[in-house]
């Protein structure tokens, strides 16, 4: 049903291509992040047409979230982390809402300042994210605001 949604779009906001024919494993292209966004700046600078992002669904979606980090073009700045993990809280099974669409949440991602703070370093980094890295990174992050919350602890607390 999802994907039948997305297809229905008429904006051309996200497109999705599915990874082997998995409806469990997700490629999406994000057409849209904010114009007022320095990565908007970038992305037009570099002729970048999309970010590119992968979720992958656990078995019990929608009753948890996606795992969703970017592929492409490599982030940095902002709230796209090692191996492209997102710091979001509505993809941490404490923020998430079954009643939740792929469209929302990309719609959320474009609108946040994961985008409008993140900049491309453009050509100063070649090195690729890995799903490894950024599943070590989101664990790490959730427990890190499930001690703090969704605030930025100090430096001193590590």
């Amino acid at each position: 049903k999802e994907l039948q949604d997305i297809a229905r779009l008429s904006d051309r906001f996200i497109s999705v291509e599915l990874v082997d024919e998995s409806l469990f494993d997700w490629n999406v292209k994000l057409h849209q992040v904010d114009k007022d966004s320095v990565l908007w700046q970038d992305m037009k600078e570099t002729n970048t047409e999309y970010i590119l992002l992968n979720l992958t669904f656990p078995d019990n979606f929608p009753f948890s979230p996606p795992f969703m980090r970017v592929l492409s073009p490599r982030l940095e700045n902002g709230y796209v982390l090692d191996g492209g993990a997102i710091c979001m809280e509505l993809l941490t099974p404490r923020g998430w809402s079954s009643a939740y669409t792929v469209e929302a949440v990309m719609r959320q991602f474009a609108a946040s300042p994961v985008t409008g703070q993140g900049g491309r370093k453009a050509g100063k980094s070649k090195k690729s994210f890995s799903r490894k890295e950024a599943e070590a990174t989101f664990k790490s992050l959730v427990k890190t605001h499930e001690k703090y919350g969704w605030v930025t602890p100090p430096v001193s607390d590590g």
